[in-house]
């Protein structure tokens, strides 16, 4: 059982201790990690800022400090090894909420109702283009003033409020609307962090012999089209959409899902060669 479902097990524990470490610095000021998703203060020390945010600032034509860019530099260069998504499945608070309702999705077999995804992917790079040119025009960071990630996350620290009913409204909309409709086709902070996704070194490799075409992988994972090279070839999912949430790997019993360095899988691609 812990081996089936281990990387999921070890993403609620992260998630949910970082949100601890949040609400005791809140509470009992006790500062390992003090502040928001946006900017945070590591062992009051170590600046760490969403790159996004700190774009949106820019182009707010806001005056960044060096602290501020310090912390999206670090956090940039972080998500560029472990993949940028890694946010979505690991640390944002929302992926409990639309997990939940995906899970339900299937087992209420909305999913076989809904065969055709009725939006594009795409959506959440055009929202990244649009919250761009709206902080420019507005002078401030237009997406953080909506962001349904913030508001889940400042409701769970500081008192849910309205965070109620953001959690409420994404659950609904993921459940009998679209799936995987908020993270994976609206949510332009997830899009931002595919972009950077897409340089990362811990890729999800699929070895095609030992695949028995089962699909349980595509079933659960929330970026199936990222899995396009299973039942025919050998290689890495490259694309930064991958979340590397490990949902795939935990459920192949084929074991022909499993993480990797992508170094490391040229070197035997080239030697297979």
């Amino acid at each position: 059982m812990i081996k089936k479902y281990r990387f999921l097990i070890a993403r609620r524990v992260t998630q949910i201790a970082i949100m601890v470490l949040y609400v005791i610095a809140n509470v009992y000021g006790i500062n390992i990690l003090m502040g928001n998703l946006s900017s945070s203060l590591l062992l009051n020390t170590i600046p760490l800022s969403d790159p996004y945010a700190v774009l949106q600032m820019a182009f707010a034509g806001a005056v960044l400090s060096f602290d501020i860019l310090l912390g999206a530099f670090f956090i940039t260069m972080f998500y560029m090894i472990v993949g940028g998504r890694a946010f979505c499945s690991w640390i944002c608070p929302v992926n409990m909420i639309t997990d939940l309702a995906n899970y339900l999705r299937r087992k209420f077999g909305f999913n076989q109702i809904q065969k055709k995804q009725p939006a594009s992917r795409n959506i959440r790079y055009w929202v990244i283009a649009i919250s761009f040119v709206l902080s420019f025009i507005m002078g401030i960071a237009a997406f953080e003033l909506i962001s349904p990630v913030s508001m889940v996350h400042r409701g769970i620290i500081f008192g849910l409020g309205f965070g109620w009913a953001t959690m409420v409204v994404i659950f609904l909309f993921d459940l009998f609307v679209l799936k995987n409709g908020w993270c994976g086709h609206i949510c332009p902070l997830g899009g931002f962090y595919s972009l950077i996704g897409r340089f990362s070194f811990i890729r999800v490799h699929h070895n095609a012999p030992n695949c028995t075409a089962c699909m349980k992988c595509k079933e659960v994972c929330p970026e199936n089209q990222v899995l396009h090279m299973v039942t025919k070839t050998s290689m890495p999912v490259l694309s930064g959409e991958c979340t590397n949430c490990g949902r795939c790997v935990e459920v192949c019993d084929d074991d022909a899902l499993n993480f990797s360095i992508k170094n490391l899988i040229k070197e035997r691609q080239n030697e297979v060669r």
